[in-house]
């Protein structure tokens, strides 16, 4: 089909209906809201990716190469803040969330809009203190903040705490917003057995999110307070215990990997529904492995401190637990490929994006299970296995979901059509680009390199140059996506309102949606990506 047959876009739509900066500024509209936090996270993305091309390039030689060992320090640090605060923990329920949840419930907005335009400006005053801790000084800790060197290092770890804390709000203002909306705000027709595969996705995420987030945001506070009073909590000089940090800070940081991977999850669901030409198999299965990985997610934390001293009964029943989320997982996968057997599969760009993230999940799943594993951890524990397996299970994941959703909804949120042979060498060069960017890391940490480590033996460069070699594919892949999809934004041909042909119920909405989404109330009579039925959505 071509995404631009029959295509005609509403007269007024919610870009053109107030076009002022002060309106996007003020706006409570989710559709701007979720618009705002797509170009935050895609520059925090981008400010991230800067970082870690530093980091490639320090280690194309086994010694000094453009930057010093304390640089260095600072450089994985801020990476990793940056990644993981900034970037994949908001880039899909943020973004993506706040633009089509309301939409495939049928509501006009979310239940607290006004809360929804704070959650934006949350974010942004904890990325400012985040971003003048990186211009003040930087910080040399790690993104896990660990004790007792935080509360020592001469680095500016304190506005970067600070910085965390904050966007922390921001996390579980969007998690009550939502779970209110779901409960609140669905169409008539839209019982719980209707909800999309999606929503789902965000509730379970958005229940981790109000659970767990406060615990992140006491830790940071107690470290925050030891380096300024020296409260000694954590700090054995003073009689602390800084392995309380660790469960302290791991009790939200595993959960928060599925706030991180369940959206993402959630995506796949919904693309590969939609170009599959099928309803999900396993409707029920998949919502509740959802909550499932939820459920374990909170019970595993200890699977990170194999070697911090626990019990052996103790790192035991973490190293079962874990496992249980590959089960939960597996159930996702299974159905996924089995909605494809047997399905009409058109293969476009979003498509692509999801067979690399179920490459990317397996594979790194697998490496989870391993890990797991107390007797294996303990050999690849602090190595670059551990990059490896982080990096594949998390970032991958979190990176092919996120581009898999902005090019399956880009004609949804702007109206325009992106050119497809452009895309699909975008989409191969990141794919491949992040296999060959991380998977020599997996050989080093075998070999038993450190992570974080400035300097290693000549014998291992040939792999660092290879990293290296993956991650510039990287870049140049991101650098395409982007000329491109600015590109779409000014010459690309208007979008038809629904050009995959998709069932999704976000698709009853016109594309771009009217600035209510709806201009006649919706009504949700079949099932969610029903394609038993000959039509595509009717827009309302």
């Amino acid at each position: 089909m071509n995404p631009s047959a029959g295509s005609s876009q509403p007269a007024i739509t919610y870009l053109n209906h107030e076009t002022t900066v002060k309106s996007w500024l003020l706006t409570r509209d989710h559709k701007r809201i979720g618009v705002m936090f797509l170009v935050l996270v895609i520059l925090a993305l981008l400010l991230g990716g800067v970082f870690a091309m530093v980091l490639r390039i320090e280690l194309l030689t086994p010694g000094p190469t453009i930057i010093s060992p304390m640089t260095y320090n600072r450089m994985f640090t801020l990476h990793g803040v940056t990644m993981v605060w900034l970037f994949m923990i908001p880039a899909i329920p943020s973004a993506f969330g706040n633009f089509v949840l309301p939409i495939m419930l049928g509501a006009k907005d979310v239940a607290f809009p006004r809360l929804n335009l704070a959650s934006v400006y949350i974010y942004v005053v904890g990325s400012a203190l985040t971003l003048f801790g990186m211009l003040w000084s930087g910080a040399d800790t790690g993104w896990t903040f660990y004790t007792p060197y935080s509360t020592t290092s001469p680095t500016a770890v304190t506005p970067i705490l600070l910085g965390v804390f904050v966007i922390g709000f921001s996390t579980i203002i969007t998690g009550l917003n939502f779970i209110t909306t779901v409960h609140t705000l669905r169409a008539p027709g839209m019982h719980w057995s209707r909800i999309p595969l999606f929503v789902w996705a965000l509730y379970g995420t958005s229940v981790i999110q109000v659970v767990a987030t406060p615990v992140l945001g006491m830790v940071l506070a107690l470290v925050a307070l030891e380096r300024v009073l020296g409260v000694g909590i954590f700090d054995p000089s003073r009689g602390g215990d800084p392995v309380l940090f660790q469960h302290m800070f791991w009790f939200y940081s595993h959960p928060a990997v599925y706030i991180m991977v369940l959206p993402a999850m959630g995506v796949i669901t919904e693309v590969v529904c939609a170009f599959s030409r099928k309803n999900i198999f396993g409707y029920r299965m998949i919502a509740a492995s959802t909550f499932g990985i939820a459920f374990v997610g909170f019970f595993s934390w200890g699977h990170h401190m194999f070697v911090s001293g626990q019990s052996t009964f103790g790192s035991g029943i973490f190293g079962v637990l874990s496992m249980l989320v590959a089960i939960f997982t597996a159930i996702k996968i299974f159905n996924w490929v089995a909605t494809m057997y047997g399905g009409s599969i058109d293969l476009r760009v979003p498509l692509l994006y999801v067979l690399g993230f179920i490459f990317l999940l397996m594979f790194g799943g697998m490496t989870g299970v391993a890990v797991a594993t107390t007797s294996l951890d303990v050999h690849w524990h602090d190595t670059y296995f551990i990059v490896a397996h982080f990096h594949y299970i998390m970032v991958g994941a979190v990176l092919m979901a996120f581009l898999a959703a902005l090019h399956y909804w880009w004609p949804k949120m702007f109206g325009r059509v992106y050119p497809e042979r452009w895309s699909f060498l975008g989409a191969i060069t990141i794919i491949f680009g992040f296999i060959v960017t991380f998977l020599p890391q997996f050989l080093l940490g075998n070999l038993g390199m450190p992570r974080r480590y400035y300097q290693y033996p000549q014998e291992m460069q040939w792999l660092h140059v290879l990293s290296t070699a993956g991650a510039s594919l990287l870049a140049f892949g991101f650098g395409l996506i982007a000329v491109y999809l600015l590109w779409s934004l000014r010459y690309g041909p208007v979008s038809a309102p629904n050009p995959w042909g998709s069932r999704g119920y976000e698709w009853f909405s016109g594309s771009p949606p009217a600035p209510h989404n709806f201009t006649e109330a919706p009504r949700f009579e079949r099932e969610v990506h029903d394609y038993t039925v000959p039509e595509a959505p009717r827009v309302y």
